[in-house]
Formats: C-alpha cells, structure tokens, sequence
C-alpha cells in the first residue's frame, strides 16, 4: 500500500501511521494549494464502540521545502484534545448527532475531538523577516464524528461540511478540516505480494505454470471499503512559496512536501492517567507514495521513518539507485523485459529516473513544458509540486505518464493511480526520459495492477469516492451500509 502499515515498528502504531499524502493546485480555486495528509489505515466502518480518532499524545505535522535544501521551511502542526462527554457510557453515541457544537455534557456524542493548528515559519535569507515563532491560525477547531449509521450520524455531509473551517492570522490564512474521509488510494496488493503477481502478465510469471496462473484475471481493490482520518490544508500558493513565480521554469514555483508523526521521548500510564513527557520524536514520515512500501529494504524501513528527507541522498540512496524490484522483474517474467534485463546486467547502471522521480525532482526538458526540479540537486524524498502548472482541464489519473502534467509525480492527487505510475517507471517506461540511449520493453507501459483500463477517468465516480471541492476525499462509508467493496478505477 501506499504507506499503510509498511515498517515493522509504525504497523504496530495505527494512530501514528501517515497512510498517504496528497498535494495539487486546487480545482476549486487554483490560486491555492491542497495539502491532504492521511492517518490510521484500514479502518473498517463498523469498527465499534471505540470509532477511529487522533491521537491527544501525537504531533502531526505537514511540512515545505520551498528552496530545496532538504529541510522544512514551513511547517503546519495539528494536536488533538479527546472529551469523554458522556463518561458512564460505553456508546460513541447516546443519540442521533446532528450538528457540531462544542464539547459539552449535555451533547448526545460523547467522544468528541478538536484541536489546534499552528504554523511555523522558519527564518528566510531574503529579509522577508518571518522569524521562528509559532503562528496559532486556530484552536479548539471541531472534528466531525465518525461515521457510525444513518440513526447516530444522519445526513453526514452536512456534518463533515461543517467541520471545515476558514481561519486567518495576521497575514496567514487556510482552509482545513481534520476527520474521518473514505479511503482513495487503491492497489491490488495480494498481487503484488505474491512475488509480484502482476495480472496482465500473470501467465508469463517463472511461477505461472506450478500456481495455475492465467492472464486477465480482474484486480482486486485491496483498500476497497475503508476509511482513514484526514488532516486536509488549502493555503493560498504565494503563503508556501519563497518568492513570486515567475512562471513553470522559476525553481520557485517547485515545493517539496511531507508529513510526519511524532511522540515524546517518555510515557508514563498510572489508574487512569497517561501522561507523556520530553522532546519529540518523529516515528513516521511520508513524501512520495509507495517509497518505504517497496523501495527501502526491511533493515531500513524503520530507520527511514525516523529519518529527516535531507538524510536520503546519504543514508539510503542505495535503494533508489538499484531498486531491488527493478532487478526482481526480469527473473519473474522470463523474456517479458529484456531490455531492463541487460540494462540491469551492467553492474555500474544505476537509474536516475528512480532518482529524478522520487528524490530531486524531473528536469527542464524531460517532459516538454514540465519541471518540478528546484534547481539544487538536494536528493530528499518528498513530493514535489510545481505550483505554477495548473489543473488539468481532462486529466487523467495516470499522471505524467498518461500526458497530464497536474498529475503525479507533480505532486499527487486523490485520484492519481499511483501504484500503475510508479510501477511502470520501475519497470523501465521512465528510463528514456533521462538515459536517451535505453529503450524501454513494451511490457514497461503496459504493466498495472488491473484497476486501470480505458474509457474515462476515476474523477467520474463522484461523491460516493471522490469530491470536486475541499476537502476532495469522499464521505466515509458508515458501518451500517458498508458496500462490500469500492468502484475500481476506470481511468485512462
């Protein structure tokens, strides 16, 4: 998945566990950029009485890179606050939930959450004069409750609807909702985990003839039905930037962005108070999607996440010099990608497209009118978003690769097929864009999960998965009508 339980250590800390990050120039008003951070994976919709939620003793965090040194030059931090309402009842609810008020011990929803968000602005050497101090752009924000059925949590859009907030704070502003959203992302990973049992090609597998494999076996929606807790930013573009844009080439218009998670160093848990205390330290990270899922090795996952982005071009570039699944392809599918084959065979062949994609950036004239390379050569995992390209008027969720230059890796939307992207690039389809003398298998641009085929896009399926507004993940599915399992992508 995507970065759904993907370390040894976060998959035993949920609440902890950044699932996906998004971040696009936003359709509904492109003179801003969303920033949409997901938290707690799997959830299952009639997971009760205890419902999903935050965690009071985690600091989340969404953090920019605006000039490419590796490091956070703004960083948006949210902390949540639980209130028992109702403490002598076992129910997430007494009652219907209606509206979104305050806590308060006459309110039918007993397990209630708000929180705070704060911005943190680091110096700049320009003498813009932004200092380090904390700016609060809102406190005691509302949450919307779960998701529970259609007596607790009768018409739920209107509840989610009122839980996003407008807030402004001297020159800073932001739109932001922090809730349970359903989940976007999809994959079909009991294929890719069977010894990358890819469908289109499952009958070309080594292991094809001894599991009886077939080709054009429909994919499976591993995330299909589940929800996740979303702390979603819209900020105006010229509050992330460090300078005016002066168009799609300005190293300026480029952001980088992550999200972290981070407990104190020391809890303490006595009767019925837990209290944590100490500096903070970070247990989970996420730039682009899939980076700890499949590129770095199990020794490593848990030190990436612990890990600061400007550490990856040192620590950990082994991994996306020679990623292992590149080498792996070959020996799966015998004679399917024979050019990848001896590409790999040359021991000094590394794979800068891996390089380019995930850790500076594509440059100037490796997609015509396309960069999002912020002029440094800082190797960093983070996502990265040329602010200056807009939204694609027919995009498609295959990015880059299906012609949209709105798409992944510029950034990544909910609806993005991350997991086709990304696995065609490691199969060798982004290659040729930087080593002009390689060729790329046919096979490369054909290979997917099979939730992806011809005739439209996944943006069509509406408000059952996705929205065309803020914050553009869709209703969470309640526990009373949970579908058996999500639409599958139809995207071109």
């Amino acid at each position: 998945m995507s970065s759904h339980r993907e370390a040894p250590e976060i998959s035993k800390d949920p609440v902890a566990d950044s699932t996906d990050l998004y971040a696009f120039v936003s359709p509904d008003d492109p003179s801003t950029v969303t920033l949409i951070a997901n938290y707690i994976p799997l959830q299952a919709p009639d997971g009760g009485p205890n419902f999903y939620e935050f965690g009071d003793d985690i600091l989340y965090e969404i953090h920019i890179d605006n000039d490419g040194d590796g490091d956070a030059d703004i960083s948006y931090q949210f902390r949540f606050s639980t209130v028992n309402n109702i403490p002598s009842s076992f129910l997430y609810n007494d009652g219907p939930i209606t509206s979104l008020t305050p806590p308060s011990a006459t309110s039918n929803w007993n397990r209630q959450q708000t929180y705070t968000l704060t911005r943190l602005n680091r110096s700049y050497p320009d003498g813009r004069g932004w200092g380090s101090d904390p700016v609060v752009l809102g406190s005691g924000l509302l949450c919307p409750p779960c998701n529970i059925g259609p007596l607790s949590t009768p018409n739920y859009p209107t509840l989610a609807a009122a839980a996003i907030h407008s807030l402004q704070a001297g020159s800073f502003s932001a739109k932001v909702f922090a809730g349970q959203r359903a989940e976007g992302f999809y994959v079909d990973l009991g294929a890719v985990f069977d010894l990358g049992d890819l469908r289109p090609f499952a009958g070309d597998h080594a292991g094809a003839a001894m599991a009886g494999l077939m080709n054009g076996m429909p994919g499976v929606n591993s995330t299909a039905a589940v929800n996740v807790h979303t702390i979603a930013l819209q900020i105006p573009i010229n509050q992330l930037t460090r300078q005016t844009v002066r168009g799609v080439t300005d190293p300026a218009a480029v952001i980088g962005i992550w999200t972290t998670a981070s407990r104190q160093r020391a809890a303490i848990s006595f009767e019925d108070h837990h209290v944590a205390v100490g500096p903070w330290h970070q247990v989970s990270r996420l730039g682009n999607p899939l980076v700890n899922e499949v590129i770095i090795g199990i020794g490593d996952k848990d030190a990436w996440n612990r890990s600061a982005p400007s550490s990856d071009g040192q620590r950990f570039f082994e991994y996306f010099a020679q990623p292992l699944l590149a080498k792996l392809l070959p020996d799966l599918y015998p004679g399917v990608f024979p050019n990848l084959a001896a590409y790999n065979n040359v021991s000094t062949h590394t794979r800068p497209d891996i390089e380019a994609i995930l850790l500076t950036g594509l440059p100037p004239g490796a997609i015509p009118g396309f960069t999002n390379y912020n002029g440094t050569g800082v190797k960093a995992d983070q996502l990265r978003l040329n602010t200056a390209i807009p939204p694609a008027a027919t995009p498609s969720n295959l990015g880059l690769l299906g012609g949209d230059l709105a798409g992944y890796p510029n950034g990544r939307r909910v609806f993005d097929d991350v997991a086709t992207i990304e696995l065609r690039a490691i199969a060798g389809a982004t290659l040729p864009l930087v080593e002009t003398t390689y060729t790329a298998d046919g096979a490369a641009g054909a290979v997917s999960f099979g939730l992806t085929g011809g005739g439209g896009d996944r943006t069509a399926l509406g408000t059952e998965h996705y929205l065309s507004s803020f914050p553009y993940l869709g209703t969470p599915y309640g526990g009373y009508s949970n579908p058996s399992k999500t639409p599958v992508s139809v995207g071109s």
